[in-house]
Formats: C-alpha cells, sequence, structure tokens
C-alpha cells in the first residue's frame, strides 16, 4: 500500500513538473510573439490545470486573439473576469473584442458603457457611433463584397493602386526559395507583388513588385506619389547585411523606407527619420495632392496600441515632423491602415464602436489636423472580424477590402467592392374583400393595380379568407380595383405604405328581388306627395338605390313602370303614373346613367293592381298603397 502512494506521488509530481514546462515554453512563446504556438500550449497547460492563475488565462486568452481564434479568447477572458473583474485596461478591451468576434454585442455592450462610464466623451462617442451603425443597419446593405481569384490560404491584403496595375501584399509562399516563416502565425513572411488590372476589377499577370526593394522578412503596406515615381514602403527594422535590428526587448519593429520608382527597381532609397528601432512606423498613406503623408505608429506619447499620424513632404521629397491626428481620431486601441480619397479619411480601428475586430471608418478632413466624428461603415464592409485597407480608384470606379472574415480562401483575402444594383422601390398594397351584407369573406375576387390610362399592372385573386396582397414601384400612380362577376365593383387610391386597404362589395343577388313574375332592383316604395310626381328626398333616396346597381353593373338595362291605385278618375291616374315614371327616369339620367340603358318608361295607372281594389271596392289605406308602386324591372344584365 504505502509502495502504491509512493509511485502515485512521484507520477503527480512528474506530471506537475511537465505542466510547468508546458507553461514555460507556453510563456517564452508568448513573449517571443509565437501566438500560435504559445495557444497551443496554453491549451495543452490550462486541460490539466484546475486553477490556473488569472495571469496565465490572460495570455492564453491574448495569444489567441492575436491569431483570431475568438471562441477560445472570449471563454478564457471569461474565466480571468470571473476570478477577478478588475480586469487591466488592455485585457477588458480585448475581452469586449472578442465577445463582439463571436457576436455577443449585447454582453459587449453591458461591458463596454461600464467600463466607459468615467470616460464622458469617448463613451458618449460611442453611444453616438452605435446610433450610427444602427440606423445604417436598418436602411440595408448597399454593397456586395467578391472575393478575388488572386487570394490563397495564407495572408493577402492591402491593395495599392499603380497607374494601370495594382500593387498588394501576401504571404505566398511561392515568392522565394527558402522563404523565412513568420512565428506569430506560422506564415511565410510578407511580400508586395504588382499586377495587372483587368476591366472588371480582377488581377493578372503578376509578379514580385520592386524585388531589390523587399527584405527576407516582412514587406508591406506601400503607397505612391501622385506622379507614381516616389514611393513609401513598410518594411522590417534590418541592418545592411539584411539581418534583423530588434529593440532592447528583442522585439523587432516596422520602418518605413523610401525612394524613386524606376522601372522595376527602387533606386535611392532611404529611410524615413523618425523611423526608430525601439518603435514601428508603417502603412503609409498618401494625401490626393501628395504633400501629406499618413502613417501608423506606436510610438510614445499616442493614444492607444497604435495611432494614426501625419507629416507634411516638402517640395524637395524630405519628410516633416510627425504630428498625432488627435483623440478624435485615436483611440487607445488599434488605428490602421489610413486611405484618402478627397476630403474623406478612411481607416480602420478597433477602439471606436463596430462589428468586432477592425472596422472601416470614415471622416471628413475639414483642414489639417481637423477631423470628424468617424463614423461605421457598416455592413457588408464590416463584419465581427478584422476588416481594413479599404481604397478607392482615382475615378471611384473600383474599390477594394482587405478582411479576414469567415467564408474567405486563407487568414486575410482581398475583395472587390461594388455597390448594390439599387432594388427598385417597391409598396405592398394588402387587404381584404368582404360581402358587404354580411362581413363574410369573398373568395376568388380580383384586385388589380389600374395606371389612368386603364393599364393593368398587377392583378391578384382573393384567397379563401378573402385577403390579397401584392407590390407595385414606389413611384406608379394607380387605382387599385376589387371586382368579381355577379358583384359590385369598388375602387381605392393608395396613399400610404404599406397600404391596406379594405373592400366591400355587394353581390347582385342582394340588390334584386322577384315579383311579379319579374327580376326587378329592390327598393322600397316610393312615395309622391299628393297629385304630385317632382322627386321628393325620400324618393331620392330610394332612386339612388337603383342608380348604384346600374353603376356597378354596367350591362344592366330596366324599363320603368310606375302604377297608382284605384282612387281618382282612370284617365288622370294614367297620366299622373307617366308622369311620376317620367320624372324617375329624369332622376336616374340626372346621374350619369345613359338614357340607352333605359329600355322604356310608362306610367300604367290602375290598370295593373295587385289585389281586389278596384273601383268601387272598400280597401283599407295598407291595400291601396301596395298598388302605389314603381318597379324597375331589369330586361338585360
Amino acid at each position: 500500500m504505502k509502495k502504491y502512494y509512493y509511485t502515485a506521488a512521484l507520477f503527480f509530481c512528474i506530471a506537475t513538473m511537465m505542466g510547468q514546462g508546458v507553461l514555460r515554453k507556453a510563456e517564452i512563446h508568448f513573449r517571443d510573439l509565437a501566438y500560435t504556438q504559445a495557444a497551443a500550449e496554453y491549451e495543452q497547460y490550462l486541460e490539466k490545470e484546475k486553477n490556473p492563475k488569472q495571469e496565465v488565462l490572460l495570455h492564453a486568452a491574448e495569444a489567441n486573439y492575436y491569431i483570431s481564434n475568438t471562441g477560445a479568447a472570449m471563454r478564457l477572458y471569461e474565466k480571468a473576469y470571473t476570478q477577478n473583474k478588475n480586469l487591466p485596461a488592455k485585457d477588458m478591451r480585448y475581452y469586449i473584442l472578442a465577445l463582439r468576434g463571436e457576436e455577443h454585442y449585447e454582453q459587449a455592450d453591458a461591458l463596454l458603457w461600464n467600463y466607459l462610464a468615467t470616460k464622458d466623451t469617448i463613451l458618449q462617442n460611442n453611444k453616438s457611433q452605435k446610433e450610427q451603425l444602427v440606423e445604417l443597419t436598418q436602411k440595408g446593405e448597399k454593397y456586395k463584397l467578391d472575393n478575388l481569384a488572386v487570394n490563397t490560404d495564407k495572408s493577402d491584403f492591402g491593395v495599392v493602386f499603380f497607374g494601370k496595375k495594382v500593387v498588394y501584399t501576401s504571404a505566398k509562399d511561392t515568392v522565394r526559395d527558402g522563404a523565412k516563416t513568420y512565428a506569430w502565425n506560422q506564415q511565410p513572411y510578407l511580400s508586395l507583388f504588382v499586377a495587372d488590372l483587368n476591366a472588371d476589377g480582377t488581377f493578372g499577370k503578376e509578379k514580385v513588385f520592386l524585388k531589390n526593394a523587399q527584405t527576407d522578412y516582412h514587406n508591406a503596406a506601400v503607397a505612391f506619389s501622385p506622379d507614381l515615381k516616389t514611393a513609401y514602403v513598410s518594411v522590417n527594422n534590418v541592418s545592411k547585411s539584411n539581418r534583423l535590428q530588434n529593440d532592447k526587448a528583442g522585439t523587432n519593429n516596422v520602418q518605413i523606407i523610401y525612394g524613386r520608382v524606376s522601372g522595376e527597381r527602387f533606386d535611392k532609397k532611404q529611410p524615413a527619420p523618425f523611423n526608430n528601432a525601439d518603435y514601428s512606423v508603417g502603412q503609409p498613406a498618401l494625401s490626393p495632392d501628395g504633400k501629406w503623408l499618413y502613417f501608423v505608429s506606436d510610438m510614445p506619447g499616442g493614444y492607444g496600441e497604435t495611432d494614426i499620424y501625419y507629416c507634411e513632404i516638402y517640395s524637395d521629397g524630405k519628410l516633416g515632423n510627425p504630428k498625432n491626428a488627435g483623440s478624435v481620431i485615436n483611440t487607445e486601441g488599434k488605428e490602421m491602415f489610413p486611405f484618402l480619397k478627397g476630403d474623406v479619411l478612411y481607416f480602420s480601428s478597433d477602439g471606436h464602436y463596430g462589428l468586432g475586430g477592425l472596422d472601416v471608418f470614415t471622416s471628413t478632413v475639414s483642414g489639417v489636423g481637423q477631423f470628424s466624428l468617424p463614423q461605421n461603415m457598416g455592413k457588408p464592409v464590416n463584419s465581427n472580424r478584422d476588416d481594413f485597407a479599404y481604397v478607392l480608384s482615382a475615378d471611384g470606379k473600383l474599390t477594394y477590402l482587405s478582411s479576414n472574415r469567415a467564408g474567405g480562401k486563407g487568414d486575410d483575402d482581398i475583395y472587390l467592392v461594388t455597390p448594390k444594383e439599387d432594388e427598385p422601390c417597391v409598396k405592398t398594397v394588402k387587404g381584404s374583400v368582404t360581402n358587404t351584407k354580411d362581413g363574410s369573406p369573398i373568395a376568388a375576387a380580383t384586385v388589380k393595380a389600374v395606371k389612368a390610362d386603364g393599364t393593368v399592372t398587377t392583378s391578384v385573386q382573393t384567397d379563401a379568407q378573402g385577403h390579397y396582397e401584392f407590390s407595385i414601384p414606389c413611384d406608379e400612380s394607380v387605382t387599385v380595383i376589387a371586382e368579381k362577376p355577379e358583384y359590385t365593383t369598388e375602387q381605392g387610391v393608395i396613399s400610404a405604405d404599406p397600404v391596406e386597404l379594405d373592400f366591400k362589395l355587394t353581390a347582385y343577388a342582394d340588390l334584386v328581388t322577384k315579383k311579379e313574375n319579374a327580376e326587378m332592383i329592390d327598393i322600397n316604395p316610393i312615395y309622391f306627395d299628393f297629385d304630385q310626381y317632382y322627386i321628393t328626398p325620400l324618393a331620392a333616396k330610394e332612386l339612388d338605390k337603383v342608380v348604384y346597381v346600374m353603376e356597378h353593373f354596367p350591362n344592366v338595362v330596366i324599363k320603368i313602370e310606375s302604377h297608382t291605385d284605384s282612387r281618382g278618375k282612370d284617365e288622370y291616374n294614367l297620366r299622373l303614373s307617366d308622369d311620376r315614371a317620367k320624372s324617375t327616369y329624369s332622376y336616374i339620367v340626372s346621374k350619369g346613367i345613359d338614357p340607352k340603358r333605359i329600355e322604356s318608361v310608362k306610367g300604367f295607372g290602375e290598370t295593373r293592381l295587385l289585389n281586389k281594389c278596384s273601383n268601387g271596392v272598400q280597401c283599407s289605406e295598407e291595400d291601396h298603397q301596395l298598388n302605389r308602386r314603381s318597379n324597375f324591372i331589369i330586361v338585360k344584365k
């Protein structure tokens, strides 16, 4: 038994020492910026360590964040945050960015507002940028992105226009024999390529650009003077013997070199005067007039991890002293990849409010060092990953973006950005068609949109519930008509969007009646004043029903017959009934009904009594009233 415990304890000690060995390797690789290896070793260590220190969790999270593994970074930051919510500023920022990278926006916002609670101006700027981004999102995406064929499974990014060609950066491993590997992401170092620019925005006939300017390490982010005779290039800080020159901490930084472009050579090259082994300067961009150089640096005195700076380019080509672009542009995060078009500065940032990682922002330049609050370009230019190096051609016809978003071919990819064809503005028209009598739905009714010239632009039928829906162009002026055989026809005018138009149709069968062996329009008795034949208001109300039927059923033809009771002389009653029939005819015609649709108009006096109440027969008033009638008999429909 003692032997068992001794063996188990020995095994535990060996396992502990092995775990510590893995952790030491992870920390060394983390210090040397070899984040791919560090992340794997941290993962191996944390699988067995139940109570890791917060510092280890933060380093592991940061290593994963740097290689774009935001899912693992988010989980590791969460564990560290659970141990102690008072995270260092950079780690809190990266935690928020990792949440955005995984599209946990509500949680990220809650942490961000709390983090910025004591920074009023920055907090308000972020909330303003969020409102602008939400409003932009509601308007829909204005662009479409096409992944270019030139992309590889390595990093490809940073398009720059060079006359009728383009220059871009790539880590594709077919460039140089024995190309070195960058420890950060285990990819070859970056090189510059030049390619023909095709009319459709694709690239062709690519080759290494300015081969004599490129080191054995990173060569990226080039800019050209307007006359294309001067180039500014970002390269690793190397000695004349092409060896890396590191700072005191062992980190190699980036510098800008510039010189003359002579065919395929780079001559008279010299370092920018503000290069320094202790910090990086790179990602050059020129103002459209070629008088200002913008670049990115982490030099001391800035606002964040990397800031955008600018300096004057004098007439002799020398560079002035660098100036920070200020707190409107720069944040405590990363501002990178400046590009200028007209009076607009395009750049990428993970410090302004965005969707995740680097987002592309725009700012209006109103004067030297004068910038408006940056505005997020929204989707699809931006995603939950890194989106950067947004550039436009001089004529504005071609636009490129670099991104490591999901769905690409590799690490960073180059995308051609083109405006979406304007989708035609349409408005929806919908509603129901029901029966006037009982409100029941009318199925299979036709609802159509008709132009002023009678052209039918859209026609649909109602469903079993009497519902319909269709769309028409926003600028189309139409009348909407609802109809069905044996029903009245109704119409409505569109005045809003979305349009809801409900129609009530009356069935022909509900407007007619059968009596006296004929089909006639169903109305109440028409009363005339004693010994008169002019139309009273009550009579007009009933005659309007006749007009209604004839308006809605244009094939209906009627004949008008008027009758009296037996009281009074026969000849008088005959003349009075005829006058009353003609009076109703005149009223109907006055309402716009074609006289040809009234076949005949005749008064019959007391010749067609409906009961026994003839001359000399005693009858009640109700019996006599039954004989006083005007009939509108349908002879054709």
